[in-house]
Order: structure tokens, then C-alpha cells, then sequence
């Protein structure tokens, strides 16, 4: 059997060895590669396969790692890794003590920038740039590749504004398939549009406009052509831009037919591309759906009623309502800082605006979060989604922050649900238009409940519940679904321990609290998010204002970043899944 070229190649220097007349076999020996174990260890499959003739240009051309490659998000990066020294590691991506499934600087020499946000790769090769000016390094590239949804950010466009005013030797490759995770949107992919391979705009290109030289569109399947192209803008000086047409998917059928669910497509048949089947059983829903189901229910109901999501309206489930709605759901692009602020500006109108959007990414619009929502005390529903700890997708995309970065801002609300119907009676409760602005956090994945449609009710803020009250020196506080971790560890104990559960953590239920303090010695806080800054923290400071003696343990993720694994294995190691909870009862008994 003849040897397969890709085995011959660990790193960019073998990969140079090869002739051009080599490369596209290469490119279809790859593509089968990463499909292969893509099929069964699941990840970002389209993307992926969308750059493999880039990723091999890029490499054969350009001096890295010497040269400097930034990827933008990194869902692309797969083929990049695999010519990088970590071909026989591929199999452990996004896997407990395995390899990320985005670029990693702690990784890897090639992994010039971490990347799990998008819009980041034009600033941060700008900065590279002007380093390596600064250093007397003239000769060195800098060399960044963006896709069209991701460039269509503010932060995208704060780098190309700087950018053009430098003479900074830097590449900026266009990476344009008109789709991110959900098909791009906004002015910007309009005029992408026009745009085909051989043929730009005569007018209105921006690009041009901000100084940087424009080269393309070309063909980014057609690998000898971009070895010559990308060979020749080695040469040139400054700020270039070369725009690529390629297809998502590229390879793989079903992929590019569907682009937005092989953007992550679970385990498939790498022969045939059919998704394998799931099993014919019924399922609690997922908390997305419980929010997409339930904001479309109230706003047929409400007219007032508002959506927004900043790309994710698949990952969110707000295109139920865009489906139904369109003039009332809106998604805004890759752009967090707008969606907040759009948010805010419609809620000094009447509406009430219900921003979803993922716990890691509002981080983003932080600034948004308290200048122009809480410091206006305007009512704008945040639904949070992806709260907590949340897999694979690992560091970058964990979910653990927002109840420390949201509790110390003033007028805002914090509530978080144990399960499916709390989640609707919050949303309901919020569309009654709050007199402040509300944080609802919930997480990735499915709930517990199969007959979760209930007759929605309106929920009294600031008021936790006792789920289970006992005789007992010990009681455990938690907030959100991560009480049910707690009920589990209860079930299996035949010790007498009290469970209360807080929906809101801001305000708390300082009269429960109290009780709580009067009636337990012992208090063990339970959150899935960060300790410092937490639930847990806000509990503590309570107890010490009020001179309470009482002992409280809190649990929750600990001060460091969390890498990737599957939740309950994080969980595990963070010392909140129902196991670990057991473990720190009985020591304390």
C-alpha cells in the first residue's frame, strides 16, 4: 500500500519538502483525516474543512513559526494543528488532558495567539507587527485569516482603522463563505456579495478606503493559484488585505449543503456524511429551546416583547421567533457591545428587549453592561445562556464569571433556575417590564423535566425557597440547576441535611438567610460559577456583617481557568458534581 504523504509530515518543514505538484493530494489526504476523526470524537467539523488548501498554502509558503499565523475564531484551526506537530494528539481534541480545540499559545510554538472569541486576530497581528518594527525585524510576516462574519466586529474594524494608518507589514486574509456559525449579516456581507472570484466592486469598498492595499477575490480551493498569490504579496509593504472565496463544508457534501449544523455536527458516518441517528427516545428539552419556545409564546402575547441575539440565533434558539417574527428578532452579527446597547435604546421607547446571548461573550459588551443598561436602570432582559461550566469547548467558552461580574453592578437583578419551569416563570416574570434591569442564567445542555409547558407564574424577586428542611447542623445553600448536583448527593445520603435553593442572587433573601443562619451551624454554599466574587462570597459577606459565628464552606469553581472536558468531568474536578458534594459532607460530619 502506498505510503500516504501525510504521514511523512509532522511539522511545516516537511510539509516544504514536498512538490507543488504534491500539495492537492496532500489537501484530499488531510480532509479525509480530519473528517475521520471528527466522525467519531465529534468537534467544529465545517470550518475545518473550508481552509485546508489556505492552511497548506500558508504553511508552505510562509517561514512560521517564525513567521507569525493568527487564526480568527479558531473553529478553522484543525488542519493548522494537525501540520504542526500534533497529528498524533489529534484524537484527543476538546478531550479531558487532550489538546484544544482552538490555538493555544501553552500548546504549541505555531499557536502564535489564543483565540476562542472572534474579531481578535486583525489587533493582535498589528501588535505583532509593530514588535517586530520595533525590534528591528523587518523581514518577518504577520499574517492573520478572519472569516466574514468575524470581520464584520467592532473590534475587526478598530484594528483595520489603526492598521491603515501604519506601515506595518502585515496580511489580513479574508476568509468569505458567508457564514460564521448562523449566515452572516449586515451591510458588510451585502457588499461581500457582490464580490466573486475575479471580480470586486468598482465602488464602496471599504477595505480600500481604510489604506490597506485589496487583492482578490480569488479562488481559496484552488491551491496553486494561492501559492502564487500569497508567494507574491510576501513582497509587498504595509497593510494587505486579500479576500478568498471558499465554501464551508468544502469535501463533505452534507456539510456544505448544511452548513449550520455541520458547523458542529456530533458524530457522524465519515463514508457516507449522514449524522448518526439519536436514539427514538423522549427527552427533557434543552434550556436553549426552553427560552426559544417560551419568549415566542410571550410575545405573541406581548407586542412590546423584543428580540436580539449577537450571531447565535441557532445556538440560542431565538430563530423560533425570527422564523415567526422577523420584525421583531433581530440578529446584529458578531457584535456583543451593539446588541446591548440596541437593547438599552429600545428600552427607553417601551419595548422590552430580551438580549440572549452566551455568559462568555457578554463579557464583551461588560462596559455596555453598566454604562448604558444599570447606570439607566433601564429594563432589558439579559438571558444567559451557556452559564457554567460547559464542555469541550473549554477555557474560552466556559460560562463562569457572570455572577461575579454582574452582582456588584447596582440595579441589576441575578436570578438563575433550578430547572425548566423556573425558567419560564422568570422569563414571564420579566416580561411583566421590571423596574430594573434582570440577568437570567442558565446552562448548556438539557434540563430534567419532560412536562415542563406549565401555566406560567409570576415569581416574587429576591425570594429563595427550602427544598428540603431538616433537624440538622448542616445546610446547603445553591443557586440554579446546579442544586439538582446537590438534591443527588442528598438522595444518597441517610444523614438529615436542609437544601435551600435560591433562584435570585441579587437581591438575596436576606429573611431566609437569616433563618438559615439561626436554625444550622454549618453552611456549605453551592454555585457553578466562580467562588471568588460569588454566591458563595455574597452569603460570607452577609454572615460577617451581622456577626454571625457560623461555619460556611463555600463550593465552586476555583481561581484558576479550566480547561476542557465533558461538564461532568469538570464538575468533578471543580468539586460540585453530586460525588464530590458527598465527599465534602461526610468530612464535615
Amino acid at each position: 500500500m502506498k505510503e500516504k504523504l501525510l504521514s511523512r509530515i509532522k511539522y511545516p518543514q516537511d510539509l516544504r519538502k514536498l512538490s507543488i505538484d504534491q500539495l492537492p493530494v496532500l489537501a484530499k489526504e488531510l480532509r479525509d483525516f480530519v473528517i475521520n476523526i471528527v466522525a467519531t470524537k465529534e468537534g467544529h467539523l465545517g470550518a475545518s474543512l473550508g481552509v485546508i488548501e489556505l492552511t497548506i498554502a500558508l504553511h508552505y509558503i510562509f517561514d512560521t513559526p517564525n513567521d507569525l499565523l493568527v487564526w480568527d475564531v479558531g473553529h478553522q484551526a484543525y488542519p493548522h494543528k494537525i501540520l504542526t506537530g500534533r497529528k498524533d494528539l489529534f484524537h484527543t481534541n476538546r478531550q479531558l488532558h487532550g489538546i484544544s480545540g482552538f490555538p493555544k499559545r501553552s500548546e504549541s510554538d505555531y499557536d502564535t495567539f489564543g483565540v476562542g472569541h472572534s474579531s481578535t486576530s486583525i489587533s493582535a497581528v498589528l501588535g505583532m507587527a509593530i514588535a517586530s518594527k520595533l525590534q528591528g525585524n523587518i523581514s518577518k510576516q504577520h499574517i492573520a485569516v478572519i472569516g466574514d462574519a468575524s470581520i464584520a466586529s467592532g473590534m475587526a474594524f478598530e484594528g483595520l482603522n489603526h492598521a491603515g494608518v501604519t506601515d506595518a507589514n502585515m496580511l489580513v486574509i479574508l476568509n468569505d463563505n458567508s457564514i460564521g456559525i448562523d449566515p452572516s449579516v449586515g451591510a458588510l456581507k451585502e457588499y461581500l456579495t457582490k464580490a466573486k472570484v475575479g471580480y470586486k466592486p468598482k465602488t464602496d469598498n471599504i477595505i480600500e478606503a481604510l489604506n490597506f492595499s485589496y487583492f482578490g477575490p480569488v479562488d481559496g480551493h484552488d491551491l496553486p493559484g494561492l501559492l502564487k498569490t500569497l508567494e507574491n504579496l510576501k513582497n509587498k509593504k504595509g497593510p494587505k488585505l486579500l479576500h478568498i472565496i471558499t465554501t464551508k463544508g468544502k469535501g463533505l457534501k452534507q456539510a456544505e449543503e448544511n452548513q449550520v449544523k455541520y458547523h458542529a455536527p456530533g458524530k457522524f458516518d465519515a463514508a457516507t456524511g449522514e449524522l448518526v441517528p439519536k436514539k427514538d427516545i423522549q427527552e427533557p428539552p434543552k434550556f436553549q429551546d426552553v427560552f426559544g419556545h417560551t419568549i415566542l409564546e410571550l410575545a405573541r402575547k406581548n407586542k412590546d416583547i423584543i428580540g436580539i441575539t449577537p450571531a447565535m440565533p441557532t445556538g440560542s434558539s431565538l430563530k423560533y421567533m425570527m422564523e415567526e417574527m422577523p420584525d421583531r428578532a433581530f440578529d446584529v452579527g458578531i457584535a456583543e457591545q451593539h446588541a446591548v446597547t440596541l437593547a438599552a435604546g429600545m428600552a427607553t421607547q417601551g419595548l422590552i428587549p430580551f438580549c440572549t446571548i452566551y455568559s462568555t461573550f457578554l463579557q464583551r459588551a461588560y462596559d455596555q453592561l453598566i454604562h448604558d443598561v444599570a447606570l439607566q436602570n433601564l429594563s432589558v432582559v439579559f438571558c444567559i445562556d451557556r452559564a457554567g461550566l460547559v464542555g469541550a469547548d473549554g477555557a474560552t467558552h466556559h460560562g463562569i464569571f457572570d455572577i461575579a461580574y454582574i452582582s456588584c453592578i447596582p440595579n441589576m437583578i441575578v436570578a438563575a433556575p433550578l430547572n425548566e419551569i423556573e425558567l419560564r416563570n422568570l422569563l414571564y416574570t420579566a416580561s411583566l417590564r421590571l423596574d430594573n434591569p434582570i440577568a437570567i442564567r442558565y446552562p448548556r445542555g438539557r434540563g430534567r423535566i419532560l412536562d415542563w409547558k406549565k401555566d406560567m407564574t409570576e415569581l416574587p424577586i429576591g425570594k429563595g425557597k427550602c427544598l428540603l428542611e431538616m433537624d440538622s447542623d448542616i445546610a446547603i445553600l445553591s443557586t440554579g440547576t446546579i442544586g439538582n448536583n446537590v438534591s443527588d448527593a442528598l438522595d444518597t445520603l441517610s444523614i438529615k441535611i436542609s437544601h435551600y435553593h435560591f433562584c435570585f442572587i441579587k437581591p438575596l433573601d436576606i429573611k431566609l438567610i437569616k433563618e438559615i443562619l439561626q436554625k444550622h451551624k454549618i453552611l456549605v454554599t453551592v454555585e457553578d460559577g466562580v467562588i471568588q466574587g460569588g454566591f458563595g462570597n455574597s452569603i460570607i459577606s452577609f454572615a460577617n456583617q451581622h456577626k454571625s459565628s457560623n461555619k460556611i464552606h463555600t463550593l465552586g469553581i476555583p481561581d484558576n481557568f479550566i480547561d476542557h472536558g465533558t461538564t461532568e468531568e469538570l464538575q468533578n474536578i471543580c468539586g460540585i458534581s453530586a460525588e464530590k458534594i458527598k465527599e465534602t459532607i461526610l468530612n464535615l460530619l
